[in-house]
């Protein structure tokens, strides 16, 4: 019987993956590559995502390079159920969703995780450039952020349990992306140049507008476009194709900028502003999950961010119910939208995060 410690490797056929799974086998792991199958395929010859054909040609490649198993499981009912058919609810209902949060919470740490297990694997590896820890003092796990700030991943890994950081590796964390791809030229990958996808992997052309309507139909309805005191300025084409921010697109001629401030799902409105009126510095979040400890029992101060690329800013968090928080801002933030994800720090440990549930407060204007 192998002592050497198994890892599943979820290669989605794209560089950081393939590496990942280099450096646990240099590393002695016992390594098994899975590419998950979660839906339907896209043209043979199109690698940009991790839903193609070519991508799984990819991953297949690398394995057979590192002399590695490699199998596709199917997660298309599971990802349809936990990941596309949130996307879709959350759209229509006026909610910006994150589907990459939920995958990984839903489908890479828990259903690859078990698949996982089944095979007697004690660990599950991803091309997530973050890195794991753990605090002895406290006995938890930890999630920190990867040396690449620009590669950053940990605001996506932010709802992940203690069992599931038990069982997580994070083999990129401490690799800029330069140096990953330099590993996989020097390995001579057929993917080493491959770009990174900037779309999400189920929305054909990154065209949510067409992937929305393909799902819902007669339920998507035009309504009025209205300003903050409720006079009317347009007709918007369907909730679901409009989010807090948007300045693009909004088909009213105003004489300025204006930037959609509130969506009313209840009334099939928008309502647009200044951008001042996007400027919020307070919120609620639930949902939540803590890292370094299980529950939040007073204030604390942290840095926090409503969006994967936004800087972190100055804040504090305080309980607000179970499961829920209130999140306080030194400074106002732009355009924050219920169903996006807060993710709170210190330093370079995730302290936990949250979906945003509602807004609750408007910053003063100077």
């Amino acid at each position: 019987m192998s002592l050497r410690k198994r890892a599943v490797v979820a290669m989605s056929g794209g560089v950081d993956s393939s590496v990942a799974a280099h450096l646990l086998s240099s590393e002695g792991y016992e390594v098994i590559g899975i590419t998950m199958h979660l839906g339907q395929y896209r043209e043979a010859d199109d690698t940009s995502g991790c839903c193609s054909l070519g991508a799984v040609e990819d991953a297949r490649s690398v394995a057979r390079d590192l002399s590695i198993p490699h199998y596709v499981v199917n997660f298309e009912r599971k990802f349809q159920e936990a990941v596309i058919e949130n996307f879709s609810s959350e759209y229509l209902s006026g909610r910006t969703p994150n589907p990459c949060v939920v995958c990984n919470n839903r489908i890479k740490f828990k259903a690859l995780l078990e698949k996982a297990l089944g095979l007697e694997a004690d660990f599950v590896a991803t091309g997530h450039y973050a890195r794991a820890g753990y605090d002895w003092e406290r006995d938890r796990y930890l999630l920190l952020k990867g040396t690449d700030g620009a590669k950053d991943q940990s605001y996506m890994l932010y709802g992940l349990t203690q069992d599931q950081l038990r069982h997580a590796l994070f083999p990129l964390g401490g690799y800029t992306k330069r140096e990953v791809r330099e590993v996989a030229r020097k390995l001579r990958f057929t993917n080493a140049d491959k770009p990174d996808s900037q779309e999400i992997c189920f929305v054909p052309g990154d065209d949510y507008e067409a992937f929305l309507k393909s799902r819902a139909g007669l339920d998507i309805k035009p309504g009025p476009i209205v300003d903050g005191e409720g006079r009317a300025l347009g007709t918007h084409r369907g909730i679901p194709f409009y989010t807090i921010g948007q300045r693009k697109g909004l088909g009213v001629a105003a004489g300025k900028p204006i930037y959609v401030t509130h969506i009313d799902n209840a009334r099939n409105t928008i309502v647009v502003g200044d951008d001042r009126e996007t400027l919020k510095d307070e919120l609620i979040a639930s949902e939540v999950n803590f890292i370094p400890f299980h529950r939040l029992e007073s204030e604390m101060a942290v840095k926090a961010k409503v969006r994967y690329k936004q800087r972190e800013s100055e804040a504090t968090i305080s309980p607000a119910g179970e499961g829920k928080v209130r999140v306080k801002f030194k400074a106002p933030q732009r355009a924050a939208a219920p169903g996006q994800s807060v993710v709170f720090y210190t330093g370079d440990a995730v302290v936990g995060g949250g979906i945003i549930e509602r807004v609750i407060a408007k910053a003063s204007k100077t």
